[in-house]
């Protein structure tokens, strides 16, 4: 079978269809060059130059040769670029879960920073509650999570992307919303919250009831969600007041009013970055260090 050095050294010669020429072309002596070709006619069993002391031609043969030998070199060098470009993380993909609160902050910086740093990684996204994530990573069926802590799976790393404040979401004719002065954890005792469901939201869940719990504010639980949208949405039609993340903010509701809120900790809202410890996936480390 040929190589893909007598390829290259028979490009030459077609093209140069001078032996001398194509020697220097190839930074080598003549004879080596001329037992190359020699070589590969006996491979392929056909003869592809006709030689004289004065000239070299092409039979037709080498005419039809010569385009396949140049498709062979062009494959070899995207093939060999292609994998150089996967080993340092600027190829391949990533499969990024994130949960949908974390759409409104943190994922369109991470979004923005991958195609603006690594053009030539795909990003597949999966829209996931942290629970799912974390089943997910441990199944390689994720590179990496936006999750909301706490991580304790010894087999994932993590670290802290963002830190925000909770706001309040009124209904705009709600007494709260009227104003311009923020909100205190007492104001919403005895008021109707829309609370976040315990096993689709367990982290907003317990957060929302260590804050309400320590501030001595018994609420009204009114209705369980899952989703921030689906609690603005509720606040959108009357039905209760609620305590989101900043960035959920962007999602703009003719009739919910945004407040800030007073509790003990300014930001208590954490999302975080997980992945597996033992992941190889060059694209995975190279983002993250863009990051």
């Amino acid at each position: 079978m040929f190589t893909l050095t007598q390829l290259s050294n028979f490009v030459a010669v077609a093209e140069e269809l001078h032996f001398g020429r194509a020697a220097e072309r190839m930074q080598m002596t003549q004879p080596p060059l001329s037992r190359q070709i020699q070589l590969l006619e006996k491979d392929l069993g056909v003869r592809l130059l006709d030689r004289t002391n004065r000239s070299v031609r092409l039979t037709p043969a080498g005419r039809a040769f010569l385009n396949e030998a140049r498709r062979i070199l062009r494959q070899a060098q995207h093939a060999t670029l292609a994998v150089r470009q996967v080993s340092a993380g600027e190829a391949g993909s990533i499969a990024i879960g994130f949960t949908a609160a974390s759409a409104y902050s943190m994922l369109d910086t991470l979004l923005e920073t991958a195609r603006t740093a690594m053009p030539g990684v795909e990003i597949v996204l999966r829209e996931m509650i942290t629970r799912d994530q974390f089943e997910a990573l441990a199944e390689h069926g994720l590179d990496l999570g936006l999750v909301r802590p706490p991580v304790t799976d010894p087999d994932l790393r993590s670290r802290v992307a963002v830190r925000e404040r909770l706001l309040a979401a009124l209904p705009a004719g709600h007494p709260l919303a009227a104003g311009d002065q923020p909100l205190g954890i007492a104001d919403f005792d005895g008021q109707d919250v829309l609370m976040y469901s315990p096993l689709e939201a367990r982290y907003f869940h317990e957060l929302l009831i260590g804050i309400f719990r320590s501030a001595g504010v018994v609420p009204v639980h009114s209705q369980y969600l899952s989703q921030v949208h689906s609690i603005l949405a509720l606040v959108d039609g009357g039905w209760g007041v609620a305590l989101v993340p900043e960035a959920a903010a962007r999602l703009r509701y003719a009739g919910v009013v945004f407040k800030e809120v007073h509790p003990v900790d300014a930001e208590p809202v954490e999302l975080t970055l997980a992945w597996r410890k033992n992941n190889d996936n060059p694209a995975l480390h190279a983002l993250l260090g863009h990051l």
